[in-house]
């Protein structure tokens, strides 16, 4: 049967603050496309009607929600929210819930009419690719069936909160205790600055005419839910029939009323320290970059530096900076030029026993974001103009700091640059991504003493660039080419501007 949930890549426009709505169905640019549209095809619908169990009764009606895969890198997902509340009704087209990729927060909505019965996986936590998620309903006769057959797919009921440990016997006299101090918990990094709603949260503010940019986000990272449309609409919301998810249990701690100890009572034990350690488990993303990361280890890679100078570069920098150019598209539009130049350096290599010269030369940027590390994607940067380019550019920021990328945005990428300049770094390496031959490290531009041919000293802005490659493909004769040709382009920039 046809999945119910069947997330949606056309409407993930970023300038209407509207998330990506998943679809395996779209067409992704990227090398992961087809892997998506098997898993699709073949092992991973959304939803699926439960096993008969008579022939004298239906059993179509009930379906699970699965955790879609929103990545060919993906391997499970995280639920940052559910639209829905168990107990709702569901119109097809609307959102049901928001799942955390391994890059970016997606949107997934029904294609079907039905009633959300139960919430296998919650808020906040985690489940792999295809397990399920939640159940679907068609009647509400079918609801308490769904909710029980939730149950009996492992779902332990909350851990009771641990007993504490027996006092320790007092001495001689008690002693009020001194009340613990209760440890402050570290403020939550505020979201992105500009608005963003769901989908059916936009669909209400249109039909019921709100000003969105008047109401505030009480979802994740200030998000717009559908309740708070309805509360700025003077609506009051239906009360969710879920109960509420456990909480942690609170330590107080209270002076007890004593008696008055004698003067000759000894003083009390010094309480213990408390460790200073604290374990933090991986986000999504973060252990989608450890992943990649110790994949890389695999791949046997060398290195080659080269010095160029960017006294003309600096100069173009000036004259079109308040254009909106930036020194980042400056340098992926001249490496991107030297890459069409050394085909060979844009090649990969992925099953150790052929390689591929890629098509498109597809610059990957390194942008450190809220918790962690993406790579917006320059399609086609030898193709495009550096204004085209600084528009795209300044698109790719902005969705990738709202984790409204689409996979194809962030996973495209054919060669990588990674600038640490601006924080005045002379030099570093960078690791090679999965299914890439080369990226390239960019340190900062600092005066130099050079000689010239004649014996001549003087000042020259110069930075260091090194290159991390795949040995199997890329020779160091290769990158040495390379290189040379991109300090060409550098230090002669005006084909920047063709």
């Amino acid at each position: 049967m046809a999945s119910s949930l069947v997330p949606s890549t056309a409407a993930a426009a970023s300038g209407n603050g509207r998330r990506p709505l998943v679809s395996f169905s779209s067409s992704l640019s990227s090398s992961a496309a087809p892997l998506l549209r098997r898993r699709a095809a073949a092992a991973v619908p959304l939803l699926r009607p439960r096993s008969r169990r008579s022939p004298s009764k239906i059993c179509a009606k009930i379906r699970e929600i699965f955790m879609p895969a929103l990545s060919s890198t993906m391997t499970e997902g995280k639920i940052v929210s559910w639209v829905k509340s168990e107990g709702d009704r569901l119109s097809k087209g609307e959102s049901v819930v928001v799942v955390e990729s391994d890059k970016a927060d997606m949107d997934v909505e029904t294609f079907y009419d039905g009633i959300l019965a139960a919430i296998v996986v919650s808020e906040g936590q985690s489940a792999p690719v295809g397990a399920p998620i939640g159940l679907l309903a068609e009647t509400e006769e079918e609801i308490a069936e769904a909710r029980a057959r939730a149950q009996s797919q492992g779902q332990a009921p909350p851990p009771s909160p641990p007993s504490p440990p027996p006092p320790p016997p007092p001495p001689a006299a008690a002693v009020a205790a001194p009340p613990v101090q209760a440890i402050e918990k570290p403020a939550v990094a505020a979201g992105p600055k500009s608005t963003v709603l769901t989908p059916y949260a936009k669909k209400l503010a249109k039909q019921y005419k709100v000003d969105v940019a008047s109401i505030v986000g009480t979802g994740p990272y200030g998000r717009v839910t559908p309740s708070d449309v309805e509360a700025a609409a003077g609506i009051v919301p239906k009360v969710a029939a879920s109960s509420p998810p456990p909480s942690s249990p609170a330590v107080v701690a209270t002076a007890a009323a004593v008696a008055p100890a004698p003067k000759a009572a000894p003083p009390a034990a010094p309480a213990p320290p408390i460790p200073g350690a604290t374990v933090v488990p991986f986000t999504t993303m973060q252990a989608a970059v450890s992943k990649n990361m110790v994949e890389s280890l695999s791949v046997p890679t060398f290195r080659v530096g080269y010095p160029v100078k960017t006294d003309a570069l600096d100069a173009l920098y000036e004259k079109v900076k308040p254009k909106g150019v930036t020194m980042t598209v400056l340098l992926a539009k001249a490496a991107a030029m030297a890459l069409a130049q050394h085909p060979v350096v844009n090649s990969t290599c992925k099953d150790g026993k052929s390689f591929t010269y890629n098509s498109s030369i597809n610059i990957a940027v390194a942008v450190a974001i809220d918790g962690g590390l993406i790579t917006p994607v320059l399609q086609d940067a030898d193709k495009f103009d550096i204004y085209l380019l600084s528009q795209r550019w300044k698109e790719l920021v902005g969705k990738a700091r709202a984790k409204q990328l689409q996979p194809s945005e962030y996973n495209s990428g054919t060669f990588t640059l990674s600038n640490l300049g601006m924080f005045g770094v002379d030099r570093f390496d960078a690791i090679l991504p999965p299914g890439q031959g080369a990226i390239m490290a960019v340190g900062a531009s600092k005066p130099t003493v050079v000689a010239d041919a004649d014996g001549f000293f003087s000042v020259k802005n110069k930075m260091l660039v090194n290159v991390t490659a795949d040995h199997r493909i890329i020779y160091g004769a290769d990158l040495a080419a390379f290189l040379q040709a991109f300090a060409k382009i550098v230090e002669n920039p005006d084909s920047l501007t063709l």
